[in-house]
């Protein structure tokens, strides 16, 4: 069994610990109470030697097994999801058709709180001494956080009963009022769980000074002392992020090792550090610390396990990742992917000094067997059904033959709990969060007359106002972006005039898509442009492809050779200075949507630029960014933009048309 033993506050803050001559001490977290709260300008450091007495020690020296159950990312995707699995090889009976063609693949529902509040529960039990433990990025991405800043987020989490959790960098996307408001949401349950983050300086004005955070905690598991540090990503924070005016983030390595060495002076010899810090950064991170055990991180969305997973995603590396930290020790590495769609299980083991022995354990990804569905046409009319009896029992049966899937009943309270947020979604996705001036038309390429309100002569010569206006509002929410490019399918409808909602926002923008940087060559750059009207005009591509810009303006011509269709290329960085030539070896850095950063739609140049690392996942949704631009502009109507913003300047259709000369040129 394990217990909580001591609290150390913010690197600022007091330090507070369980005294066993107290009734009930060893069974709880000692919180300060309100008015011991050192004031903003009355800050104090930690001061070791308050811990290190023999009271407040457990007795250190014998081997411990230990348990770590962790989350990271799940970015406010409180609910379930799904994927398609395989099922062509099982011989079902069910068929996909009226002509009684064999089914080829399910749908199953996996991973969502619910399922993970009893998955956790369900594994913790199967163990004595397990830590529960979450890495941080916890809120946004959803409209779960934005319609609810975090009280969704932390409800569920509260059902699970975290004892430690490290903040992410998105944590400060509405600054540190915004996270003290989360925070304060997760502070209503009985969990009481420590927030950690020792590399987190609050301002002098920041309320996260008021006892919010911790560098790291002291939990007592079997008679020993395991010690949990936290860890933020500093300079992605710092610059992607919001943090308060005077809030600073400090080196992660040196923070890390400077909490390792305070725990090991009060003779605590098992030290996880909890991060948000990225896969990669965490292996290094390891080999450059003394004394650190396990890290448990998040930030990377990395999926590590084996080939069983493929399922699911694309394991980039064994779970967990055994490396060597400065001592020459074992460091149990882990992460546990995104978005709650799995729970990590490691199993750690120590000698009587503190040195891990071995590392073990499997990603458990939690599913619904009783709504493994399929699609079933007849015609042209097609419907979702339910898997039953034996083919039911063979989906289930495949799945659970590999050990990283467990079928499990999602906690009937966490359901209902969830079922209320949804609701209210439902409800609250009607509300205005802005005022159109005059219909964005929506269009393709242009004069393809893709639009459901406007006339054709609207989108004629310049095409789409609402892709202009989408790769704007990501040029604005990516403060570290000189470019930004969307391709035209990904904006999906027109936006009218009048008042506009959460939900018209998620109609327009309805793909999992998250914003990604890439950092590029001006080379690279008109390359990719070019592929995006390959991939239509040569390679019987989607119409989709076709590029909208911000801080980038061209001209087409549709009628020319591969390699030809582009001139007058242009860049405005930011849109904050004069237009200036495209320059082929200059850098710029490009924010862009998650599908074409990978390389699809024809953007094929993106892909070996992402390969290189030149890339950063904001993980902030698309329609995010569209709902945080449209509130940005404190009701004031939004209008076209202005003409020259246009990333199209002039278009010449396939049949050598200049619609920028011509009224009557026909088609695209």
């Amino acid at each position: 069994m394990r217990r909580p033993l001591l609290i150390c506050l913010t690197p600022a803050l007091l330090l507070a610990a369980c005294d066993d001559d107290e009734p009930g001490a060893a069974d709880m977290l000692v919180e300060p109470a309100a008015d011991m709260r050192p004031a903003p300008d009355a800050v104090a450091e930690p001061e070791p030697d308050m811990t290190a007495g023999p009271d407040m020690m457990a007795e250190q020296g014998g081997p411990l097994s230990l348990t770590i159950l962790h989350v990271n990312d799940h970015h406010s995707h409180v609910a379930a999801d799904t994927f398609d699995f395989d099922v062509s090889g099982l011989g079902l009976t069910a068929t996909a058709n009226a002509a009684g063609e064999p089914l080829a693949e399910v749908e199953v529902t996996y991973g969502g709180y619910p399922l993970l509040v009893s998955l956790f529960a369900e594994r913790a039990a199967a163990h004595q001494n397990v830590l529960k433990l979450h890495a941080g990025d916890a809120i946004t991405g959803t409209l779960f956080y934005t319609l609810f800043g975090g009280q969704a987020d932390a409800d569920m989490m509260n059902r699970v009963c975290f004892d430690a959790f490290a903040l992410g960098n998105h944590e400060f996307d509405d600054g540190d009022d915004g996270l003290a408001g989360f925070l304060d949401f997760l502070a209503e349950g009985d969990c009481e769980t420590p927030v950690l983050a020792a590399n987190v300086e609050p301002g002098p004005d920041s309320p996260l000074r008021d006892g919010y955070l911790q560098p790291y905690v002291i939990e007592e598991v079997a008679g020993q002392q395991v010690g949990i540090i936290g860890i933020d990503i500093a300079s992605k924070t710092m610059v992607s992020s919001s943090p308060s005016p005077g809030t600073v983030l400090t080196d992660e390595t040196e923070a890390a090792q400077r909490y390792i060495d305070e725990l090991t002076a009060m003779g605590v010899d098992k030290i996880v550090l909890l991060t948000h810090y990225t896969y990669a950064n965490d292996l290094t991170l390891a080999a450059a610390l003394t004394g650190v055990d396990v890290i448990v991180g998040g930030d990377s969305h990395t999926l590590l396990g084996g080939e069983n997973l493929g399922a699911i995603g694309n394991p980039v590396g064994p779970y967990p990742t055994e490396v060597s930290n400065a001592d020459g020790e074992p460091v149990c590495v882990v992460q546990a992917w995104q978005y709650a769609h799995l729970m990590g299980e490691l199993q750690v083991q120590f000698d009587g000094d503190g040195v891990v022995t071995d590392c073990s354990g499997t990603p458990r990804v939690p599913f619904e067997g009783a709504s493994i569905a399929y699609e079933y046409t007849d015609g042209e009319a097609s419907e979702d059904r339910l898997l039953a009896g034996a083919d039911a029992e063979a989906v289930i049966a495949a799945l659970t033959g590999m050990p990283e899937f467990v079928a499990i009943e999602a906690d009937a309270e966490a359901s209902a709990a969830l079922a209320g947020y949804e609701e209210r979604v439902a409800e609250l996705s009607l509300e205005v969060i802005g005022n159109i001036a005059e219909d964005l038309c929506l269009e393709r390429w242009p004069g393809e007359q893709r639009s459901a309100i406007c006339p054709p002569e609207a989108t004629y010569a310049n095409g789409s106002d609402i892709g202009n206006h989408v790769a704007k509002a990501f040029l604005t929410v990516a403060p570290t972006a000189d470019i930004a490019i969307q391709n035209a399918g990904g904006t999906r409808v027109d936006v009218a005039a009048g008042e506009h909602t959460i939900g018209d926002a998620y109609s327009l923008l309805p793909f999992s898509n998250t914003l990604w940087t890439l950092d590029m060559t001006g080379e690279e750059l008109r390359a990719v442009l070019e592929e995006a009207l390959s991939n239509t005009l040569d390679n019987g591509g989607s119409t989709g492809s076709y590029p909208y810009a911000s801080g980038l303006r061209f001209e087409v011509d549709a009628s020319a050779a591969f390699g030809d269709r582009l001139s007058n290329v242009e860049v405005n960085p930011r849109l904050a200075g004069e237009w200036v030539a495209l320059d082929p070896a200059g850098m710029y850095t490009v924010v862009t949507n998650s599908f074409i950063a990978a390389g699809r739609d024809g953007y094929e140049t993106f892909a070996p630029i992402t390969e290189r690392g030149q890339y950063v996942d904001l993980f902030t949704e698309y329609a995010q960014a569209w709902v945080d631009y449209v509130a940005s502009f404190g009701g004031a109507p939004i209008g076209k933009l202005p003409i020259e913003e246009y990333s199209t300047q002039r278009y010449i259709g396939r049949d050598g048309c200049d619609h920028s000369m011509s009224a009557d040129c026909e088609g695209w």
